[in-house]
Parts: structure tokens; sequence; C-alpha cells
């Protein structure tokens, strides 16, 4: 996982071949004026889901304990105020259910090791071992989730 700030994205552009792309798409387009819903950048490659949604009580994220196989998320805030579980993958010890490839996401029991908050500008790298649990927070939640093929 990677915690910081949308001025830092030249730190991280060389660790995937699709994240410079990832990353102009972030500081070229102003949130606000995009409406809710998926955006094609490079087909399946690369996709933005902007969301624009109430914030959910811990118990109700952590209930969705989730990672992803498929995908590494850049989970970037543009409004409001986030807070994020997270533990390792390597030490989560239930699993609730299977993979569903389909939605590429796999559920835990476990709880999170620790919470951390991301504000408007910041983002979180969210590679197949962080298991995390998003939306925590209270009123809307204004963030874009890229969606960036590991393979």
């Amino acid at each position: 996982m990677i915690l910081d700030d949308l001025n830092n994205i030249n730190k991280y552009v060389a660790i995937h071949p699709s994240f410079e792309k990832a990353f102009t798409y972030l500081t070229s387009t102003n949130f606000e004026d995009v409406k809710p819903g998926k955006y094609e950048i490079e087909g399946e490659q690369i996709f933005a889901l902007v969301v624009n949604e109430d914030g959910v009580a811990m118990l109700d994220s952590t209930a969705q304990f989730e990672c992803h196989n498929a995908y590494i998320d850049i989970q970037y805030v543009f409004g409001g105020l986030e807070t994020v579980g997270y533990k390792s993958r390597l030490t989560c010890v239930e699993p609730r259910g299977g993979y569903d490839s389909k939605k590429d996401v796999l559920f835990y029991e476990d709880a999170p090791d620790f919470f951390f908050k991301l504000y408007p500008g910041q983002f979180g790298i969210y590679f197949p071992d962080d298991v995390h649990a998003p939306m925590i927070g209270e009123g809307k939640i204004k963030k874009v989730v890229m969606k960036i093929k590991v393979k």
C-alpha cells in the first residue's frame, strides 16, 4: 500500500506501466464536473469509477473488508474525508467465501490492523495484498477509483 498526495505522483509512475496514464487522467480531469459512473481510459486495462456517496459506518465497511487479484486500485479523494481500514492479506486468516473473478473481489472476516484518513488531494494505492475497508465517514465522500490491470 502507498499513501500520498497527488502532487507527488512522479515518485510512483515507474511502479507499473499503466500508472503514468492513470495519474495523467487524475491530474487532468476536474472531477467536480464528472458524473458518478464508470469511465474507460484504456478498455479494461485502465478504467475509472467516479464515486459521490455518503460515507458509511466503520462496521458496515469492515463487513466488506476486501482485496482484489486482477486489479490494483488507486483511490483518489477529491471531496470529503474518508477513513480506510487496512490489513496485509499475508496476515489475514478468515476468508469469507471464495474469490469472485467476475467482480475481482475476495472478502475477509478479519479486522483491520489500523485505520487512516484520506483528505482531498490524497490517494491510496492498494495492491492485491492490501485488504482494505474504504468509504468510512460522515457526509459525502467524493473519490475516483482507478482500476489498473495487474498484468
